[in-house]
């Protein structure tokens, strides 16, 4: 299946100071690939590439197997994006501005009603059609700017925080909202929020001093990763040959956080530790794996 983002050593440089070092990954369709790091980590400046709106020092940038730098018309027809704020002018209508949306995406004048009609279903804004921008709640607003992102069906839909500053029944609408949108497409989502990631992610990049430190999967089950305590004296080289075991990852001397495959349960990986002779001290769901690699990655210095 070809990825609808290819990114190939894509490095950015101001002057004497490295913002992304030759980074590469890919978004497969039907994916919410979360993107995360520490401000200043680079975030910003891939997505700004990936849009066109940044030239990278080098490297290459696929969308939807269209080349950005060769042909960038091309590339950008494919993505629908929603910065952090949203791009909305609150003195037109919702119908207005989404009319205004399609023109700009170059939908043909006879098809613009229907695209109208479709992304408000889509984006459950049928009832706020001909209400003016300025007077719709923050929750609205956003759905409005998720709306002009997706107008003309791209393969590829980039959010910048996209539940930013909205209260938690807003914040589940627009995840609800995510993960519907993404039966159809590819979704990269920046955010510093943990949660979001973890609710409405498939798999996580995290960006560290601008290089890929991290790359995984999220598991709907935190019993699929588990946390281990042996022996410290114990020699734990065969955790990562048991069956069912994906990635062992070495918390400290005694503990192991291991992640399982979909039909693997904890039983099995406590059965496999004792019979293997092992004396375990203690077993138990990681309900908060993603949180302590990000913080274990981003606070040290990987450079000591």
């Amino acid at each position: 299946m070809a990825a609808l983002i290819h990114i190939d050593k894509l490095t950015r440089t101001y002057g004497d100071r490295c913002v992304l070092d030759g980074i590469s990954f890919d978004l497969q369709p039907g994916e919410v690939l979360g993107f995360l790091g520490t401000n200043g980590a680079g975030k910003s400046t891939t997505m700004q590439i990936i849009c066109g709106t940044l030239a990278p020092s080098s490297g290459e940038v696929t969308i939807n197997g269209a080349n950005l730098q060769n042909d960038p018309v091309t590339a950008k027809s494919h993505i629908g994006y929603l910065p952090e704020t949203p791009p909305l002018y609150s003195e037109m209508r919702v119908d207005e501005y989404l009319a205004f949306c399609a023109r700009l995406r170059k939908i043909t004048p006879n098809k613009i009603p229907q695209a109208i009609t479709q992304v408000k279903q889509r984006c459950g804004l049928e009832s706020v059609g001909k209400r003016l921008i300025a007077n719709l709640s923050k929750g609205y607003k956003q759905r409005v700017g998720i709306a002009q992102a997706i107008i003309h069906n791209p393969r590829v839909i980039i959010l910048d925080e996209p539940t930013s500053g909205l209260d938690p029944n807003q914040i589940q609408e627009i995840r609800n909202l995510i993960k519907s949108l993404a039966s159809q497409c590819g979704i990269l989502i920046s955010t510093h929020i943990l949660s979001e990631v973890q609710s409405i992610c498939t798999r996580v990049l995290i960006l560290h001093q601008g290089d890929i430190v991290y790359r995984g999967a999220i598991t709907p089950d935190d019993q699929h990763t588990l946390l281990v305590t042996l022996d410290g004296g114990s020699n734990c080289d065969y955790l990562s040959e048991l069956a069912g075991v994906c990635l062992v990852e070495q918390v400290n001397k005694q503990q192991f956080r291991i992640q399982l495959s979909d039909t693997t349960i904890a039983a099995d990986i406590a059965h496999a530790i004792i019979t293997h002779g092992d004396r375990l001290h203690e077993l138990r769901a990681d309900h908060s794996s993603l949180e302590q690699t990000f913080s274990r990655l981003t606070l040290e210095d990987r450079n000591q």
